[in-house]
């Protein structure tokens, strides 16, 4: 079975944050199962030798090999009720060549000395069969073997260890204080990810990596049954790279802001934060529904990640730069003319943003991509200015650079590895600013948390975002809430109005669990860090008001 036979989980829904069913790779397996070893290092080498020696007799100048096993593990709860558990693996090996200058791609899950000998060969079959329509060789930018590493993501205590039943545990108490609060309905969930890859090359890399993800999530609604009107929360939590330590309150760190808000920063309290959100969705019922115009808007990171992800992420990707991805997801307004002038004003000189794939806790973070590149950090806007974009080694001769910048990956074993996007973040302020500082000099404005519906054109330019919770500012001041709250903009002016940052103490990150892209479409988990940040006179429009 490979990542396209997914085990559909239909009738759950995920707070409004995914759409339809949930990628489960694989087969459904006990969870006793998760907590068992896969195969040694040396067994690893050993096959994935038989697959570059393989694909180097046939013809093959480069090759690559991935044995993977991907562990997962979905809770989903409602009210008083589990609605369903999935245990999942996916094991199986990948195999990528060039022969003749072109890529060649074969997967199996035959994972024996005769079946990845058998897929190798594929491969090489294919590289020569695409060779017959190959314009320009494959360019592949050098990188040198790493010899026999392993990296492993810092966790503290492995989410597949915990019992199932303490989890459920959780998140039933979740549900229920949101019920003691006011919520008339509640759904929760918890999502856990392990990746067990191996990845070889005839470079000379022989890597052993163990990543781990974790995302826990829930959606409170409250209903006005007299006025036919209802209202939600969802959570303010953020996918993570780390243990189950994210909710034990081991490593608990909060960030108190303005209101009685809290936000979080690796660790979360769900329980409080469901308890909260119930709170907040009886008080959304009565909310004055926001007057259309300008306003300066206060974008907590938990919201502003989001237009991160939407507005700088997608479109540096070098290869939507390019047209490759027109088809499926559109193109890019930063095309490389802009970039070649070196000058192209992304945004104001406060915006400072940069490629990631080392910060700690983050769901991008790896030791090595898929193509054995070591992890790095790299400016993609620099005082505003936009400099660079996110390449991969058949990409780098582009743009210019004598290295891939590390940012290749593949969901599964049997998919194929492309470019993808790393943890995309905003610098925080280098002066001295709260939240609070903040709100007190904004005189008529908008303090928005958490993230909402929105749309974006297919050359991520035109845009539209909500949010979660909305406070009406005044004079300085949080006045109440607010309702019915978007925000339209074009992705350069809405970074040119940029105004001011709070410094590193209030940063936190905002991810991405299920990224889509590609034909066939892959997911991958991505960050997107910021701390809260001022954006001037931006256009507001009212949501609820009825043409």
């Amino acid at each position: 079975m490979n990542r396209r036979d997914f085990i559909n989980l239909s009738g759950l829904g995920v707070g409004g944050l995914l759409v339809g069913s949930i990628p489960v790779m694989g087969y459904a397996v006990p969870s006793q199962r998760l907590l068992e070893p896969g195969a040694d290092v040396a067994t690893k080498k050993r096959l994935a030798d038989i697959a570059l020696n393989a694909a180097k007799s046939r013809g093959a100048t480069y090759a690559d090999v991935r044995i993977g096993r991907y562990l997962q593990q979905f809770l989903f709860t409602r009210e008083t009720r589990v609605q369903n558990i999935t245990n999942a693996e996916s094991y199986g090996v990948g195999i990528r060549v060039i022969a003749n200058g072109t890529w060649g791609f074969a997967a199996t899950s035959d994972v024996t000395p005769d079946g990845i000998a058998k897929a190798a060969q594929t491969a090489v079959s294919i590289a020569k069969a695409n060779a017959r329509l190959q314009k320009e060789p494959v360019q592949l930018a050098p990188q040198a073997g790493v010899g026999e590493v392993s990296w492993k993501t810092p966790i503290k205590k492995n989410a597949f260890e915990v019992p199932t039943q303490e989890k459920v545990d959780l998140l039933l108490k979740v549900n229920s204080e949101a019920m003691k609060n006011g919520a008339s309905y509640v759904i929760s969930n918890m999502f856990f990810v392990n990746e067990q890859k191996y990845f070889a090359s005839t470079d000379g890399s022989y890597i052993d990596q163990d990543i781990h993800r974790i995302w826990p999530t829930f959606t409170v609604t409250a209903v006005d049954r007299a006025a036919g009107k209802f209202q939600t929360r969802d959570a303010l939590s953020s996918p993570m790279g780390m243990g189950y330590e994210y909710l034990d309150g081991t490593a608990s760190e909060k960030i108190l802001a303005p209101n009685g808000l809290v936000g979080y920063r690796n660790a979360y309290d769900m329980v409080e934060d469901a308890t909260l959100a119930a709170k907040q969705a009886k008080e959304k019922l009565t909310a004055k529904s926001v007057s259309a115009g300008k306003y300066d808007l206060v974008l907590d990171p938990n919201h502003l990640g989001l237009t991160i992800h939407e507005s700088v992420g997608h479109p540096t990707e070098l290869d939507r730069v390019l047209g490759y991805e027109a088809n499926y997801a559109g193109t890019s307004f930063a095309t490389l003319d802009k970039w070649k002038t070196k000058s192209f004003k992304y945004g104001s000189p406060l915006v400072n943003i940069v490629a990631d794939k080392t910060q700690p806790h983050t769901l991008g973070t790896v030791g090595y991509d898929d193509e054995g590149v070591p992890a790095k950090q790299w400016d993609l806007i620099k005082d505003g200015v936009l400099v660079n974009y996110q390449a991969i080694r058949d990409q780098a001769h582009i743009i210019g650079e004598k290295a891939s910048q590390g940012c290749c990956y593949a969901d599964n074993w049997s998919s194929v590895q492309f470019q993808r996007m790393p943890n995309v973040s905003l610098k925080a302020g280098t002066e001295k600013r709260s939240v609070t500082d903040m709100i007190k000099g904004v005189e008529k404005g908008i303090y928005i948390i958490g993230r909402g519906s929105y749309s974006i054109d297919q050359q991520r330019y035109n845009f539209q975002f909500g949010g979660q919770l909305f406070y009406e500012i005044k004079n300085g001041e949080l006045v109440g809430m607010l309702n019915d709250v978007a925000y339209q903009s074009n992705t350069q002016e809405f970074w040119n109005s940029c105004a001011q940052l709070c410094d590193q103490d209030d940063y936190r990150t905002f991810g991405s669990f299920f990224d889509g892209k590609g034909q066939p479409s892959q997911i991958s988990a991505v960050s997107h860090g910021s701390a809260t940040t001022r954006f001037n006179g931006v256009n507001v429009i009212n949501t609820g008001r009825k043409i």
